[in-house]
């Protein structure tokens, strides 16, 4: 092995980690399925405080709260799908 391929071989090395989270740290995708979870959740709780608030069993006061938060939900996840096919449209637009 010469030294131009030891050389490229370290810098690959010292370069991967970059790529890819330490151990022991939040990955990407955890932190994917912990937001996705918790946007489910959201929307459940609103679901559940409007059902409790047809049936008398919950104040108008919270059900206001809940489909606050849950129209904040939603709102929230539509801007990032839209940044997201945005970004797309801009990496397809990009020359090869």
């Amino acid at each position: 092995m010469d030294i131009s391929s030891a050389f490229a071989a370290q810098t690959y090395a010292k370069a991967r980690p970059a790529t890819a989270p330490l151990p022991g740290e939040a990955g990407g995708s955890n932190s994917f399925v912990q937001l996705a979870g918790n946007f489910a959740d959201t929307l459940a709780r609103g679901d559940q405080t409007a059902r409790a608030a047809m049936t008398g069993q919950a104040s108008p006061h919270a059900l206001v709260e809940a489909l606050a938060a849950s129209s904040l939900a939603v709102e929230t996840a539509v801007t990032v799908r839209d940044k997201v096919v945005e970004a797309y449209q801009e990496i397809l637009r990009m020359p090869v």
